[in-house]
């Protein structure tokens, strides 16, 4: 099966045309490193979550518990 390259959809609402195009290589890059960032800050906060998580069960608190303590 052919790889097809992603493309754009250009919608003028004042005159309805709609313009499809395909993406340059530039945007392309740019859609892929903002989902690489987006990806690495979802892996940092599972990472953060979870270190929380162990702390409280090594504090043996709850969450809600630490919250008072915190307020």
């Amino acid at each position: 099966m052919a790889k097809t390259k992603p493309t754009i959809k250009i919608h003028n609402v004042e005159t309805g045309e709609i313009i499809e195009r395909d993406m340059t290589t530039e945007e392309i890059l740019e859609i892929e490193a903002k989902a690489e960032k987006d990806a690495q800050l979802k892996a940092e906060a599972e990472a953060k979550a979870e270190a929380k998580a162990a702390l409280l069960e090594q504090l043996g608190i709850t969450e809600e518990q630490a919250k008072l303590l915190l307020s």
